[in-house]
């Protein structure tokens, strides 16, 4: 992570932190500079508008925590079941962002069903990663990234407001990956 996005995320962390549990007016006065200044660095460095790094960046309350994003292996054999997004053209493991209301299981079996069609059971959690210590681009905001093996128990592809296509595939053979989602 460059220099200048690991000072300003936690300058945001630590004037996010100070707002929601500081009491003293000069000091919330000070930590509401030190976001701003976050945001600042941040529209500089991105040459995105101050409003739209404020609304992205600078627009949560409260403590600070990562955001959770769970992907499903679903094996056939040696190949694993990949889903080409519309948006990018390219292949990720099919999830998504985990619904407030959602366990990380139930999370994971609706993500299948919307965008691979399948029904499936979730079997276990194969591992939990930091989004940004193992995916391009850096993101400003943490991702907690759980992926669970699945079992296939029926059902089929249709093309979604997501994906257009399903497929496995071995290692050996893998096409271009959404990298900001999953890697080799």
């Amino acid at each position: 992570m460059k220099d200048w996005l690991k000072w300003a995320v936690e300058l945001q962390f630590i004037g996010q932190i100070e707002l929601a549990y500081g009491r003293d007016v000069y000091d919330i006065e000070r930590f509401e500079r030190i976001r701003q200044i976050s945001a600042e660095i941040m529209s500089v460095y991105t040459e995105l508008e101050i409003e739209k790094v404020k609304e992205v960046f600078c627009n949560e309350t409260g403590y600070q925590t990562p955001k959770l994003d769970t992907r499903a292996a679903i094996f056939q054999g040696d190949k694993i079941l990949l889903v080409k997004e519309k948006l990018t053209r390219k292949w990720s493991l099919p999830g998504g962002w985990v619904d407030v209301n959602l366990s990380i299981k139930e999370n994971t079996i609706k993500e299948v069903q919307e965008e691979a069609g399948l029904n499936v059971t979730c079997e276990k959690i194969i591992s939990i990663m930091d989004r940004n210590k193992h995916n391009t681009p850096i993101y400003a905001h943490g991702i907690c990234k759980i992926f669970v093996q699945c079992k296939n128990i029926g059902g089929e592809f249709k093309e979604n407001i997501e994906t257009e296509e399903s497929d496995y595939f071995s290692l050996d053979e893998l096409p271009p990956l959404a990298e900001e989602k999953n890697t080799k």
